[in-house]
This record gives C-alpha cells, sequence and structure tokens, in this order.
C-alpha cells in the first residue's frame, strides 16, 4: 500500500488528459475519468511499472551510468566504481516506493517531457520521456 504517488503529476489517460491524484484512509490512488466515472487506481500499480522500466533501463545501461555519475562526483578510481556498482545493484523498488520521488525531480521530469500514459485500468500503454538531440555530422 503506497502512502503516496510517486509520479504524481506525470501520469496522463489515453485522451492525453492529467490524471488527478487522491487519497483514500492512507493508500495513494490516481483518479482516471472514464466518461465522468471517477476510476480510482492504486498509485503502487502504476507506480511499479514505471519503477520496472526504469530499473531495466538502469540495468541495461549500468557501465553508462556508473560512468557518468563518476564524472558527476569527479572521482575516477576503482573503489568509486565498486561502491556505485553495489548501490546500482542494490536499488529496492519497495524503498522507492516509501520514500517516494522529491516533488522537484518530478517537476523537472515534466518538464524534460517524461509523461507516462495509463488506460481505464491502470496498465501503462506508453512512456514518453525525453531523448538526447541528434547529434548534427
Amino acid at each position: 500500500m503506497a502512502r503516496q504517488a510517486l509520479f504524481a503529476g506525470l501520469i496522463y489517460d489515453e485522451s492525453e488528459n492529467p490524471v488527478k491524484v487522491t487519497t483514500v484512509g492512507d493508500e495513494a490512488f490516481y483518479v482516471v475519468d472514464d466518461d465522468g466515472f471517477q476510476r480510482h487506481i492504486e498509485s503502487e500499480q502504476v507506480d511499479r511499472q514505471v519503477l520496472e522500466f526504469f530499473l531495466e533501463q538502469l540495468e541495461d545501461n549500468k557501465d553508462l551510468a556508473i560512468g557518468q555519475a563518476m564524472s558527476m562526483i569527479g572521482q575516477d578510481d576503482l573503489f568509486t566504481k565498486a561502491a556505485l556498482d553495489a548501490q546500482m545493484s542494490n536499488i529496492d523498488a519497495d524503498q522507492i516506493i516509501e520514500q517516494g520521488i522529491p516533488e522537484q525531480a518530478r517537476n523537472f521530469m515534466g518538464m524534460l517531457g517524461f509523461r507516462v500514459i495509463i488506460n481505464i485500468h491502470g496498465e501503462v500503454t506508453r512512456l514518453d520521456q525525453p531523448t538526447a538531440p541528434d547529434e548534427e555530422l
């Protein structure tokens, strides 16, 4: 049971209308307007789908991510690489859901064009994410 919606403000329905967030008791829900009927979808159901995508992308690009992180912190040694590798191997979706994503990070993701499109059942049908600009030759 998630107490907060991780991707609040970044979730849209299939008509590309923003999806609202509400809480019922202690649990967060995304609310999709289905022709006037307000469908409440557990935020954790949607958030786990998005996190699974991110974690797969991270695993597929682990070496690049570690290299970029090392560059950002100005460290280029074996111990830093090993520490970052261990940290990335131990990412836990449950912990992310519990801690949440800072609002500033969500706002930044939105400004970059990140959006999640879900259907009325809470299934992610599309994930729009920013791409790197094409390099001109």
